[in-house]
């Protein structure tokens, strides 16, 4: 199938539903957020990407904004053109084209990485590391159900470039989209008896105060130390990264060498 065709067979569009958008329909909605994809660390999530006609332009652009800010120096081309790569998500529920999909993905890649970095003594590595990045970005599995073809939940690593370092940390896509808001930190009093009212606004004053919850805390402590705590008292979130939702967490690792599985460091969980 050449790109440009929308249909493989009529058996798979009975059996998936699987019609492919054209090129044209690509860029127009792509161009309706242009400024996010000529952005080399701007992520973009595709839940049916295909066989990638989305994913291989968004990473047409990036690249080219990569060859721009970083053609006179291969060593920043490399990491940042990897970084790119890896801002590029995706979730396909059949295998032969998320195969595909990886594959497009990574001639794109290694095209623009070999006109710039041929004499690079980390190529290889790099390759892998390119590799290794699109295996853990594009899965096969059902973005319906956050489940992959094992009925595993779907897990996404976030790639972070610290000067010449990659952090990786992994996220369930069910996470990701239903991560809980976080614990306000103020909680208003309950509103004051009806006569109480009427004097408040006679004198002036507020009829809410904004607590925080450490006084919240510091009251529980000093009351009687055999009271039980009441079931409504407030209680502290768990503890997770600032999202709320991180799973996993991997040491830095040079970037051409982020193929090498690092040994995680297990977070609170989702």
């Amino acid at each position: 199938m050449t790109e440009t065709n929308q249909v493989k067979s009529k058996s798979r569009v009975q059996a998936h539903g699987e019609v492919f958008t054209a090129p044209r329909e690509v860029n127009a909605m792509l161009d309706l957020v242009k400024q996010e994809t000529e952005r080399i660390d701007s992520r973009f999530l595709e839940p049916a990407c295909g066989d990638g006609n989305f994913l291989v332009e968004i990473l047409r652009r990036k690249l080219a904004e990569v060859r721009r800010m970083y053609r006179r120096k291969p060593s920043d081309y490399e990491r940042f053109s990897l970084l790119a790569l890896s801002s590029i998500y995706g979730v396909e529920l059949l295998p032969d084209n998320a195969a595909r999909c990886r594959e497009r993905l990574y001639e794109i890649w290694d095209e623009a990485y070999t006109a710039h970095c041929r004499k690079s003594r980390q190529a290889e590595d790099c390759r892998k590391a390119a590799r290794f990045l699109l295996e853990r970005n594009i899965l096969c599995g059902n973005a319906l159900d956050l489940l992959d073809t094992k009925g595993e939940p779907l897990v996404f690593s976030q790639w972070s470039l610290i000067g010449r370092q990659f952090k990786r940390a992994d996220y369930t896509l069910d996470g990701l989209l239903n991560a809980q808001p976080p614990q306000p930190d103020q909680v208003p009093q309950p509103l004051a008896p009806k006569a109480s009212q009427q004097m408040s606004l006679l004198k002036e004053e507020p009829l809410m105060r904004q607590t925080s919850l450490l006084d919240l805390f510091e009251t529980d402590q000093a009351g009687e130390k055999d009271a039980k705590p009441q079931e409504s008292a407030v209680k502290p979130p768990p503890e997770t990264d600032e999202e709320g939702r991180l799973l996993y967490e991997f040491p830095p690792v040079d970037y051409w060498r982020i193929h090498h599985e690092p040994t995680p460091v297990k977070g609170a969980g989702l």
